[in-house]
Protein backbone atom coordinates (compact mmCIF):
# COMPACT_ATOMS: atom_id res chain seq x y z
CA UNK A 1 0.00 0.00 0.00
CA UNK A 2 1.55 3.54 -1.05
CA UNK A 3 2.06 5.83 1.76
CA UNK A 4 1.69 9.43 2.10
CA UNK A 5 5.57 9.97 2.27
CA UNK A 6 6.03 8.23 -0.75
CA UNK A 7 3.34 9.74 -2.73
CA UNK A 8 4.55 13.21 -1.96
CA UNK A 9 8.12 12.09 -2.42
CA UNK A 10 7.15 11.24 -5.84
CA UNK A 11 5.52 14.78 -6.14
CA UNK A 12 8.23 16.34 -5.39
CA UNK A 13 10.53 14.62 -7.77
CA UNK A 14 8.21 15.05 -10.67
CA UNK A 15 7.68 18.74 -9.55
CA UNK A 16 11.35 19.55 -8.99
CA UNK A 17 12.40 17.09 -12.46
CA UNK A 18 9.16 19.70 -14.09
CA UNK A 19 10.88 22.74 -13.45
CA UNK A 20 14.32 21.87 -14.08
CA UNK A 21 13.21 20.55 -17.57
CA UNK A 22 11.83 23.67 -18.39
CA UNK A 23 14.95 25.63 -16.83
CA UNK A 24 16.64 24.01 -19.48
CA UNK A 25 14.73 25.72 -22.25
CA UNK A 26 15.50 29.37 -20.42
CA UNK A 27 17.99 31.37 -20.16
CA UNK A 28 16.73 33.22 -17.08
CA UNK A 29 13.11 32.64 -15.77
CA UNK A 30 10.30 33.87 -12.17
CA UNK A 31 8.15 31.95 -9.96
CA UNK A 32 5.54 33.60 -12.27
CA UNK A 33 7.20 31.94 -15.57
CA UNK A 34 7.17 28.67 -14.01
CA UNK A 35 3.42 28.52 -12.75
CA UNK A 36 2.46 29.46 -16.30
CA UNK A 37 4.56 26.83 -17.79
CA UNK A 38 3.71 23.86 -15.85
CA UNK A 39 0.45 24.64 -13.91
CA UNK A 40 1.71 24.23 -10.70
CA UNK A 41 0.29 26.42 -8.27
CA UNK A 42 2.53 29.67 -6.93
CA UNK A 43 3.13 28.47 -3.64
CA UNK A 44 4.35 24.91 -4.89
CA UNK A 45 6.66 26.71 -7.44
CA UNK A 46 8.16 28.73 -4.20
CA UNK A 47 8.78 25.55 -2.49
CA UNK A 48 10.51 23.67 -5.76
CA UNK A 49 12.78 26.60 -6.29
CA UNK A 50 13.94 26.96 -2.68
CA UNK A 51 14.47 23.31 -2.99
CA UNK A 52 16.44 23.21 -6.20
CA UNK A 53 18.75 26.61 -5.36
CA UNK A 54 19.54 24.63 -1.79
CA UNK A 55 21.08 21.67 -4.18
CA UNK A 56 22.76 24.21 -5.76
CA UNK A 57 20.79 23.61 -9.39
CA UNK A 58 19.14 26.67 -9.78
CA UNK A 59 20.70 30.11 -8.69
CA UNK A 60 19.52 33.96 -8.46
CA UNK A 61 20.27 36.06 -10.97
CA UNK A 62 18.44 39.66 -9.88
CA UNK A 63 15.10 41.03 -9.41
CA UNK A 64 12.48 42.11 -11.95
CA UNK A 65 10.09 45.03 -11.41
CA UNK A 66 6.65 44.66 -12.57
CA UNK A 67 5.09 48.08 -11.40
CA UNK A 68 4.59 48.33 -7.83
CA UNK A 69 4.70 45.91 -5.12
CA UNK A 70 7.84 43.22 -4.77
CA UNK A 71 10.16 42.89 -7.40
CA UNK A 72 10.19 39.15 -8.61
CA UNK A 73 13.51 37.02 -8.05
CA UNK A 74 15.34 35.67 -11.17
CA UNK A 75 16.62 32.41 -11.38
CA UNK A 76 19.03 30.96 -13.97
CA UNK A 77 19.86 26.85 -14.23
CA UNK A 78 23.36 26.05 -12.90
CA UNK A 79 24.93 23.71 -15.83
CA UNK A 80 28.43 22.97 -13.68
CA UNK A 81 26.09 21.62 -10.94
CA UNK A 82 25.73 17.62 -12.28
CA UNK A 83 27.03 16.11 -15.03
CA UNK A 84 26.24 12.68 -17.10
CA UNK A 85 28.45 10.57 -19.14
CA UNK A 86 27.74 9.63 -22.37
CA UNK A 87 29.05 6.00 -24.31
CA UNK A 88 28.34 5.33 -28.19
CA UNK A 89 29.44 1.64 -28.52
CA UNK A 90 30.45 0.92 -31.88
CA UNK A 91 31.64 -2.28 -33.77
CA UNK A 92 35.38 -1.14 -33.12
CA UNK A 93 35.68 1.26 -30.72
CA UNK A 94 33.74 3.08 -27.97
CA UNK A 95 33.51 6.90 -27.78
CA UNK A 96 32.74 9.23 -24.63
CA UNK A 97 31.82 12.16 -23.91
CA UNK A 98 31.17 14.49 -20.37
CA UNK A 99 28.45 16.99 -20.40
CA UNK A 100 27.09 19.66 -18.30
CA UNK A 101 23.13 19.71 -16.95
CA UNK A 102 22.51 21.19 -20.13
CA UNK A 103 23.66 18.40 -22.37
CA UNK A 104 26.91 20.87 -23.60
CA UNK A 105 29.68 18.65 -24.18
CA UNK A 106 32.55 19.33 -22.06
CA UNK A 107 35.13 16.60 -23.31
CA UNK A 108 35.72 13.11 -25.29
CA UNK A 109 37.57 10.46 -24.89
CA UNK A 110 38.09 7.18 -27.32
CA UNK A 111 39.16 3.61 -26.31
CA UNK A 112 39.45 0.85 -29.40
CA UNK A 113 37.64 -2.47 -29.13
CA UNK A 114 39.07 -5.85 -30.52
CA UNK A 115 36.94 -7.85 -33.12
CA UNK A 116 33.80 -9.46 -32.05
CA UNK A 117 34.32 -8.37 -28.64
CA UNK A 118 33.00 -9.88 -25.19
CA UNK A 119 30.87 -7.88 -22.64
CA UNK A 120 34.04 -7.78 -20.36
CA UNK A 121 36.27 -6.17 -23.01
CA UNK A 122 33.17 -3.35 -23.74
CA UNK A 123 33.06 -2.86 -19.62
CA UNK A 124 37.42 -2.56 -19.58
CA UNK A 125 37.20 0.30 -22.30
CA UNK A 126 34.75 1.86 -20.79
CA UNK A 127 35.65 1.92 -17.07
CA UNK A 128 39.30 2.91 -19.27
CA UNK A 129 37.79 5.60 -21.41
CA UNK A 130 35.79 7.16 -18.37
CA UNK A 131 39.51 7.52 -16.20
CA UNK A 132 40.35 9.23 -19.32
CA UNK A 133 37.73 11.40 -19.68
CA UNK A 134 37.90 12.64 -16.19
CA UNK A 135 41.21 13.43 -15.99
CA UNK A 136 40.99 15.71 -19.02
CA UNK A 137 37.73 17.23 -17.70
CA UNK A 138 38.05 16.70 -13.83
CA UNK A 139 34.84 17.63 -12.01
CA UNK A 140 33.45 16.25 -8.56
CA UNK A 141 32.37 12.78 -8.66
CA UNK A 142 29.60 13.18 -6.67
CA UNK A 143 27.81 15.18 -9.24
CA UNK A 144 28.20 12.97 -11.68
CA UNK A 145 24.45 11.15 -12.31
CA UNK A 146 24.70 8.49 -14.40
CA UNK A 147 26.25 6.82 -17.10
CA UNK A 148 24.18 6.73 -20.79
CA UNK A 149 25.22 3.61 -23.27
CA UNK A 150 24.25 3.65 -26.49
CA UNK A 151 24.56 0.21 -27.56
CA UNK A 152 24.19 -1.97 -30.82
CA UNK A 153 20.55 -3.66 -31.04
CA UNK A 154 18.48 -5.70 -30.95
CA UNK A 155 18.25 -4.53 -27.54
CA UNK A 156 15.28 -4.89 -24.74
CA UNK A 157 15.41 -1.29 -23.14
CA UNK A 158 12.85 -2.12 -20.44
CA UNK A 159 15.13 -4.71 -19.06
CA UNK A 160 18.69 -3.42 -19.78
CA UNK A 161 19.47 -6.31 -21.84
CA UNK A 162 21.30 -6.84 -24.91
CA UNK A 163 19.24 -9.89 -26.97
CA UNK A 164 21.40 -10.96 -29.81
CA UNK A 165 23.43 -7.82 -31.56
CA UNK A 166 24.06 -8.15 -34.83
CA UNK A 167 27.63 -9.47 -35.93
CA UNK A 168 28.84 -9.99 -32.43
CA UNK A 169 28.81 -13.74 -31.32
CA UNK A 170 29.12 -12.88 -27.47
CA UNK A 171 25.90 -10.79 -27.00
CA UNK A 172 22.64 -13.36 -26.17
CA UNK A 173 20.38 -12.05 -23.65
CA UNK A 174 23.31 -10.26 -21.40
CA UNK A 175 22.29 -8.38 -18.95
CA UNK A 176 24.54 -5.14 -20.06
CA UNK A 177 22.78 -2.48 -17.95
CA UNK A 178 23.34 -4.33 -14.65
CA UNK A 179 26.70 -5.48 -15.53
CA UNK A 180 27.72 -1.74 -16.65
CA UNK A 181 26.04 -0.61 -13.25
CA UNK A 182 27.89 -3.05 -11.02
CA UNK A 183 31.80 -2.65 -13.21
CA UNK A 184 31.24 1.18 -12.41
CA UNK A 185 29.68 1.68 -10.06
CA UNK A 186 27.61 4.35 -11.53
CA UNK A 187 23.48 4.50 -12.24
CA UNK A 188 23.16 3.44 -15.99
CA UNK A 189 21.00 3.87 -18.57
CA UNK A 190 21.23 1.65 -21.46
CA UNK A 191 19.87 2.46 -24.87
CA UNK A 192 19.76 1.62 -28.80
CA UNK A 193 22.17 3.66 -30.39
CA UNK A 194 20.14 5.38 -32.14
CA UNK A 195 17.75 6.07 -30.23
CA UNK A 196 20.15 7.59 -28.18
CA UNK A 197 21.05 9.83 -31.07
CA UNK A 198 17.47 10.91 -32.11
CA UNK A 199 17.47 11.81 -28.31
CA UNK A 200 20.15 14.49 -29.00
CA UNK A 201 18.67 15.83 -31.95
CA UNK A 202 15.21 16.80 -30.31
CA UNK A 203 17.16 18.37 -27.14
CA UNK A 204 18.95 20.15 -29.64
CA UNK A 205 16.46 21.48 -32.10
CA UNK A 206 13.69 22.03 -29.18
CA UNK A 207 9.90 21.90 -29.98
CA UNK A 208 9.67 21.97 -33.33
CA UNK A 209 11.35 18.31 -33.46
CA UNK A 210 7.88 16.64 -32.39
CA UNK A 211 8.25 14.12 -34.96
CA UNK A 212 11.04 13.26 -36.38
CA UNK A 213 13.75 9.97 -37.35
CA UNK A 214 17.45 9.71 -36.64
CA UNK A 215 18.91 7.58 -39.56
CA UNK A 216 22.47 5.96 -38.86
CA UNK A 217 24.28 4.64 -40.97
CA UNK A 218 28.21 3.18 -39.04
CA UNK A 219 28.73 -0.69 -39.52
CA UNK A 220 25.03 -1.17 -40.05
CA UNK A 221 21.67 0.86 -40.78
CA UNK A 222 19.62 2.16 -38.41
CA UNK A 223 16.98 4.40 -37.31
CA UNK A 224 15.98 6.60 -34.50
CA UNK A 225 12.09 7.23 -33.68
CA UNK A 226 11.11 10.67 -32.25
CA UNK A 227 7.28 10.18 -32.17
CA UNK A 228 4.37 12.89 -30.56
CA UNK A 229 7.35 14.92 -29.06
CA UNK A 230 9.22 11.19 -27.50
CA UNK A 231 11.44 8.65 -28.04
CA UNK A 232 9.76 5.92 -29.56
CA UNK A 233 11.19 2.16 -28.61
CA UNK A 234 8.09 -0.15 -29.34
CA UNK A 235 6.18 -2.96 -27.86
CA UNK A 236 9.22 -4.62 -26.93
CA UNK A 237 11.52 -1.23 -26.69
CA UNK A 238 13.10 -2.91 -29.83
CA UNK A 239 12.11 -0.68 -32.26
CA UNK A 240 14.48 0.89 -35.17
CA UNK A 241 15.53 -2.14 -37.28
CA UNK A 242 15.29 -0.11 -40.11
CA UNK A 243 18.29 -1.72 -41.78
CA UNK A 244 15.63 -5.10 -41.67
CA UNK A 245 13.36 -4.07 -43.51
CA UNK A 246 13.28 -6.40 -46.72
CA UNK A 247 12.97 -4.63 -50.28
CA UNK A 248 14.38 -7.54 -52.37
CA UNK A 249 12.45 -10.86 -51.44
CA UNK A 250 15.37 -12.83 -53.77
CA UNK A 251 17.93 -10.73 -52.04
CA UNK A 252 21.34 -12.06 -50.15
CA UNK A 253 21.14 -13.17 -47.02
CA UNK A 254 21.12 -10.76 -44.17
CA UNK A 255 22.62 -11.31 -40.79
CA UNK A 256 19.20 -11.01 -39.23
CA UNK A 257 18.50 -14.64 -41.23
CA UNK A 258 16.24 -12.57 -43.82
CA UNK A 259 16.70 -12.10 -47.23
CA UNK A 260 17.10 -8.77 -49.18
CA UNK A 261 17.18 -6.44 -46.14
CA UNK A 262 18.08 -2.84 -47.33
CA UNK A 263 20.95 -3.14 -44.79
CA UNK A 264 22.70 -6.31 -46.86
CA UNK A 265 21.72 -4.39 -50.08
CA UNK A 266 23.59 -1.30 -49.16
CA UNK A 267 26.23 -2.60 -48.21
CA UNK A 268 26.93 -4.57 -50.90
CA UNK A 269 26.85 -2.23 -53.24
CA UNK A 270 29.89 0.09 -50.85
CA UNK A 271 31.92 -3.23 -50.73
CA UNK A 272 31.96 -2.69 -54.73
CA UNK A 273 32.37 0.90 -54.63
CA UNK A 274 29.10 2.06 -55.85
CA UNK A 275 28.26 4.73 -53.20
CA UNK A 276 26.00 6.42 -55.18
CA UNK A 277 23.53 2.98 -55.90
CA UNK A 278 23.92 2.81 -51.49
CA UNK A 279 22.96 6.29 -51.29
CA UNK A 280 19.92 5.56 -53.22
CA UNK A 281 18.92 2.32 -51.95
CA UNK A 282 18.89 4.02 -48.42
CA UNK A 283 16.70 6.96 -50.15
CA UNK A 284 14.04 4.44 -51.30
CA UNK A 285 14.28 2.84 -47.42
CA UNK A 286 13.65 6.42 -46.20
CA UNK A 287 10.47 6.91 -48.10
CA UNK A 288 9.39 3.90 -47.36
CA UNK A 289 10.30 5.10 -43.50
CA UNK A 290 8.34 8.62 -43.93
CA UNK A 291 4.77 6.74 -46.02
CA UNK A 292 4.82 4.68 -42.27
CA UNK A 293 5.44 7.30 -40.02
CA UNK A 294 4.56 10.70 -41.60
CA UNK A 295 7.39 12.41 -39.74
CA UNK A 296 8.51 16.22 -40.53
CA UNK A 297 12.49 15.69 -39.85
CA UNK A 298 15.15 13.40 -41.18
CA UNK A 299 18.60 13.35 -39.62
CA UNK A 300 21.34 12.04 -41.43
CA UNK A 301 24.59 10.86 -39.19
CA UNK A 302 27.15 7.71 -38.72
CA UNK A 303 30.57 7.54 -39.78
CA UNK A 304 29.81 5.74 -42.70
CA UNK A 305 27.24 8.00 -44.13
CA UNK A 306 29.24 11.21 -43.31
CA UNK A 307 32.22 9.95 -45.03
CA UNK A 308 30.37 10.36 -47.87
CA UNK A 309 27.75 12.93 -47.23
CA UNK A 310 28.53 14.94 -50.49
CA UNK A 311 26.63 11.89 -51.99
CA UNK A 312 24.09 10.42 -49.72
CA UNK A 313 22.59 13.96 -48.47
CA UNK A 314 21.50 14.95 -52.39
CA UNK A 315 20.19 11.26 -53.35
CA UNK A 316 17.90 11.34 -50.34
CA UNK A 317 16.77 14.88 -50.31
CA UNK A 318 16.24 13.88 -54.16
CA UNK A 319 14.27 11.32 -52.80
CA UNK A 320 11.69 12.58 -50.24
CA UNK A 321 11.12 15.59 -52.78
CA UNK A 322 10.58 13.22 -55.44
CA UNK A 323 9.47 10.32 -54.67
CA UNK A 324 6.80 11.25 -51.37
CA UNK A 325 3.46 11.25 -52.81
CA UNK A 326 2.26 15.04 -52.28
CA UNK A 327 5.51 16.14 -51.29
CA UNK A 328 4.25 19.94 -51.32
CA UNK A 329 1.58 19.45 -48.88
CA UNK A 330 3.69 16.05 -47.06
CA UNK A 331 6.93 18.38 -46.26
CA UNK A 332 10.06 17.04 -45.04
CA UNK A 333 13.81 18.36 -44.21
CA UNK A 334 16.32 17.01 -44.59
CA UNK A 335 19.20 17.85 -42.70
CA UNK A 336 23.18 16.54 -41.35
CA UNK A 337 23.55 15.79 -37.68
CA UNK A 338 25.20 18.92 -35.92
CA UNK A 339 26.84 16.82 -33.66
CA UNK A 340 28.51 14.86 -35.94
CA UNK A 341 30.32 11.95 -34.62
CA UNK A 342 29.06 12.81 -30.63
CA UNK A 343 25.51 11.99 -31.73
CA UNK A 344 24.96 8.79 -30.16
CA UNK A 345 27.27 9.95 -26.97
CA UNK A 346 26.21 13.00 -26.29
CA UNK A 347 22.41 11.60 -26.44
CA UNK A 348 23.06 8.77 -24.53
CA UNK A 349 24.74 11.32 -21.35
CA UNK A 350 21.05 13.32 -22.43
CA UNK A 351 19.05 10.39 -21.38
CA UNK A 352 20.75 9.97 -18.15
CA UNK A 353 20.17 13.90 -17.25
CA UNK A 354 16.17 12.69 -18.94
CA UNK A 355 16.00 10.20 -16.16
CA UNK A 356 16.97 12.57 -13.76
CA UNK A 357 15.71 15.53 -14.01
CA UNK A 358 13.20 15.22 -17.25
CA UNK A 359 9.58 14.75 -17.48
CA UNK A 360 8.35 11.60 -16.35
CA UNK A 361 5.93 9.56 -19.51
CA UNK A 362 3.73 8.36 -17.18
CA UNK A 363 0.81 10.66 -16.50
CA UNK A 364 0.48 12.56 -13.91
CA UNK A 365 -1.93 12.44 -10.84
CA UNK A 366 -4.60 15.03 -10.87
CA UNK A 367 -3.54 16.11 -7.22
CA UNK A 368 0.19 16.72 -8.22
CA UNK A 369 -0.60 20.35 -8.65
CA UNK A 370 -1.44 21.08 -5.02
CA UNK A 371 1.84 19.61 -3.68
CA UNK A 372 4.87 20.27 -3.58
Amino acid sequence: MDTPGAGLGYLRGYNDALVVGLARTLPEFDRAAVAGATGLTPQAVSKVLARLTGDGLIEPAGVRRRGVGKPATIYRIVAASRFAIGVHVARTGVRLVLTDLLGTVLGRAREPLPADFTPDELLSAVDSGRSVLLRDCPVDPARILGLGLGMVGPLDHANGIVRDAHRLRHWHDVPLRELAARRLDLAVHLDKDVTAGVTAEAWRRGGDFRDGVLIMVESGIGAGLWLGGAAYRGAHTNAGEFGHTVIQFDGPGCVCGRRGCLEVLHDAAVARGDVAHAARLLGAGVVNLLQTTDVGHVVLAGADLLRHRDVYVPAISAAVRLEVPRADWLTVSVSVSALGGDVIAAGAAMQVLNAAYGRPSLDRPAAAHDHA
